[in-house]
């Protein structure tokens, strides 16, 4: 099955896919004005220590202040006089990661800790062990990379070997030790002269980490919509064997409307997803835990009950897999299954989610099946999920309720207007919320357009103020006179 990955940039956000065949598999979305932080490095001051809680509160730039658990403090910190337990005191000035960055009214967690990423490479320069990736099975292949770790570690530190480590020769390594080294040391000497809240180290965005967290041995395509990161990408690709899977995407159309992304990011926001066979999944999220419940739906089956719920549970485990890492689900997750008498088939199912599970990048820990049929399982998160990223609270509903957000209403209309043009009309005449219509017009959204590709075109825009959020339309014209309202107006 072809495996495709898509990367573009509507202002500073940058939308980025992975597909196989023609569904989506993975979706990330990185904004320029989110709090979406996680690796990056600041320089912070602790304000409040908790005692009890064997935690303590950074005030390190941003509007909440992160917690740091004793457990992330490495033992061999020099931070005196020490009067807690957990080597640090109020007004200590520290070198701070995050770890997880703020969900909803929770703030960052932070950890002193340090850890750089490479391609092959973890460097934790506050540790002294090395350790191999148990997505590494073989036992020749963890004991080859084992036998560096005294020449990778010499200059201190510890490293960790990554899944993509397996058949690198020393000197790879080396090279790229070397290289992450150098960011702590850069990282460091930044440190001395940085004030409190500086941003001392930034972690990649989403293109470059996912190009260097992903297996790439199994991927066709890279398509890159953006001028500038094809060209950093080249760049990094110049001696790669994967520069000729890049492909530098031109066409008229908005490339996620084109290859059909767009509908499946937009289907993401919906609590309701159908199974193959008519039976449908529902996801209730809470602050805790997401819930989802497994329902029949339309799906009757051809024998006996037991048999239909069975075959629909085992549709359900593989679907469940698949949503969680598309929604980018963190935390606590409980599945509902519809009940089955037979053990045999209970456990069936259950080994069906784990199986589909282990294709996630992200580290998921499953639970046996409950009497009452329900599984639980716990998946690593480390930033907001995708419905949190494309949508805001409905001011409508006071919270109950979601809509979408400014900037992903925008870039639905820009795939619009593309494929308006794309169609062949010189006029595009779009008819929208006011409030959207000012937003894009105080953050400039598609003045890039109209100087570059939509130069020759023409785009009106007639803003409403009984329209919903998200309600627009868009509608080509090629006369060379239009009739239009007075509120109409040409963009930019």
């Amino acid at each position: 099955m072809q495996k495709n990955m898509f990367f573009d940039y509507f202002g500073s956000d940058c939308f980025a896919a992975v597909t196989e065949g023609d569904r989506l598999v993975e979706f990330h979305l990185d904004s320029g004005s989110s709090s979406e932080i996680s690796g990056n490095i600041y320089k912070g001051r602790v304000v409040n220590v908790l005692e009890g809680m064997q935690a303590a509160f950074v005030a390190f730039g941003q509007e909440k202040n992160g917690y740091l658990y004793a457990g992330d403090i490495p033992a061999e910190a020099e931070l005196a006089p020490k009067t807690s337990l957990l080597n640090v005191k109020v007004g200590d000035e520290v070198m701070v990661q995050v770890a997880k960055s703020p969900i909803g009214k929770k703030g960052a967690r932070l950890s002193m800790c340090l850890s750089f990423v490479g391609k092959k490479l973890i460097f934790l320069p506050t540790a002294e062990f090395c350790a191999v990736s148990r997505k590494i099975t073989s036992e020749e292949e963890r004991a080859r990379l084992t036998g560096f770790a005294e020449k990778l570690c010499a200059d201190g530190g510890g490293f960790v070997f990554r899944t993509n480590a397996q058949g690198a020769q020393l000197r790879e390594l080396k090279e790229e030790a070397g290289y992450l080294r150098g960011l702590y040391a850069a990282a460091q000497e930044g440190y001395k002269t940085a004030a409190v809240g500086d941003l001392i180290y930034r972690d990649a965005d989403v293109h470059a980490r996912l190009l260097r967290d992903f297996d790439l041995e199994g991927v066709d395509r890279i398509y890159i919509a953006d001028e500038t990161a094809y060209e950093r990408v080249a760049k990094i690709f110049k001696k790669s064997k994967f520069k000729n899977r890049l492909v530098r995407y031109r066409g008229e159309r908005e490339m996620f409307e084109y290859f059909g992304l767009e509908q499946q990011v937009y289907e993401l926001i919906s609590h309701r997803v159908s199974l193959a066979n008519g039976a449908y999944l529902i996801f209730d999220r809470t602050e805790a835990l997401t819930a989802i419940d497994v329902n029949t739906g339309s799906f009757t089956g051809e024998t006996g009950l037991e048999d239909t719920v069975f075959a629909t549970n085992l549709l359900a485990a593989k679907e469940i897999a698949r949503q969680v890492r598309l929604r980018n689900i963190g935390g606590i997750v409980v599945v509902d299954f519809i009940d089955m008498v037979s053990e045999e088939h209970r456990a069936a199912v259950v080994a069906e989610l784990e199986l589909y599970l282990k294709e996630d990048r992200a580290k998921c820990n499953v639970v046996p099946m409950t009497g009452l049929g329900l599984v639980q399982f716990s998946r690593k998160k480390v930033k907001s999920d995708t419905v949190s990223m494309l949508t805001k609270s409905c001011p409508h509903c006071k919270g109950s309720g979601l809509i979408l957000s400014d900037a992903y209403i925008a870039f639905r209309i820009k795939c619009a207007i593309k494929k308006c043009f794309a169609n062949g009309y010189e006029n595009a005449i779009v008819e929208l919320n006011a409030g959207t219509f000012a937003y894009i017009l105080s953050e400039h959204c598609f003045s890039e357009d109209v100087r570059g590709e939509w130069r020759q075109k023409r785009v009106y825009m007639i803003p409403h103020r009984t329209f919903h959020e998200e309600q627009f339309s868009v509608r080509g014209d090629n006369n060379d006179v239009l009739t239009l309202p007075e509120t109409a107006r040409l963009l930019y």
